[in-house]
């Protein structure tokens, strides 16, 4: 075990993770990626049941599939070997409903700056997911797009559930 010493606890307590020697390599064990939202109440090694090493982790607000997370993928698989995606996202996610006009003018109030980019809010939470997933089924950036899956992560169970892969209405082909 190795130790960090806390900047943001006044107490500066120390804070263990377990170091990875070396053993694991880059390539992912199972051959999967998960993107996934950066929330940090999401647990994917206990709700995926994947350990350290077994899949790369691609986590951004929201876990919407955006042209970094392509590029994240397209050298995940073919560099390093990953054939499965799984895309997760979670209730209570802080983008359902989010109004980015606002967002925005608060960003622009405080810093004088415009946004350059979209937030990636979402009204239906299942929607969102078959649209991320039918964004990256129709990746031409991707080798690997057929087995590509979408999930809901509830944050009060702890637990998943598989969304239908029927696309949202006007998202195929």
């Amino acid at each position: 075990m190795a130790a960090v010493t806390s900047e943001h606890n006044p107490e500066h307590e120390l804070i263990e993770f377990d170091h990875v020697t070396g053993q694991n390599k880059a390539a992912p064990k199972r051959h999967l990626a998960i993107v996934t939202c950066m929330d940090a109440r999401l647990d994917l090694f206990e709700a995926v049941g994947i350990n350290l090493g077994d899949a790369h982790i691609i986590r951004n607000a929201g876990g919407i599939v955006t042209d970094d997370v392509v590029r994240s993928l397209a050298l995940s698989q073919r560099r390093l070997g990953t054939t499965d995606v799984i895309v997760i996202q979670h209730t209570d996610c802080g983008l359902h409903n989010l109004d980015e006009k606002k967002l925005a003018a608060e960003i622009r109030a405080d810093t004088g700056a415009e946004p350059t980019f979209k937030f990636g809010s979402f009204g239906d939470l299942e929607e969102s997911v078959r649209r991320n997933v039918g964004l990256l089924r129709r990746s031409k950036m991707l080798s690997a797009r057929d087995n590509i899956r979408g999930y809901v992560y509830d944050v009060e169970k702890g637990s998943l559930h598989r969304v239908s892969d029927v696309e949202a209405p006007g998202l195929s082909g």
